[in-house]
């Protein structure tokens, strides 16, 4: 039986096809990828590509925290100097 060598356009191909589907899952780093908004299957908002796994909240929960949006940039300000800013993205 003869096995088939990819030729490097296959190769390629294969691989950004594997990237797509990976974007898609949400699986890549924050760093890899922008952010993107899906529905959990449990009904949540999941938020992918600030960190290796999603942030995924309730609707209820993200208008809380949306509510106090400009409380938490204000705070983010204020103790800056005290803050770790692991993805600057």
């Amino acid at each position: 039986m003869t096995m088939h060598v990819m030729t490097d356009q296959e190769r390629i191909a294969y691989l950004e096809q594997r990237i797509a589907k990976m974007r898609k899952a949400g699986l890549l780093l924050a760093s890899e990828s922008k952010l993107t908004i899906k529905v959990s299957k449990a009904g949540a908002v999941s938020v992918y590509g600030l960190q290796r796994w999603p942030v995924t909240l309730y609707k209820g929960q993200w208008e809380r925290l949306l509510g106090i949006a400009d409380n938490l940039k204000a705070f983010i300000e204020a103790n800056s100097d005290q803050l770790a800013d692991k993805n600057a993205d």
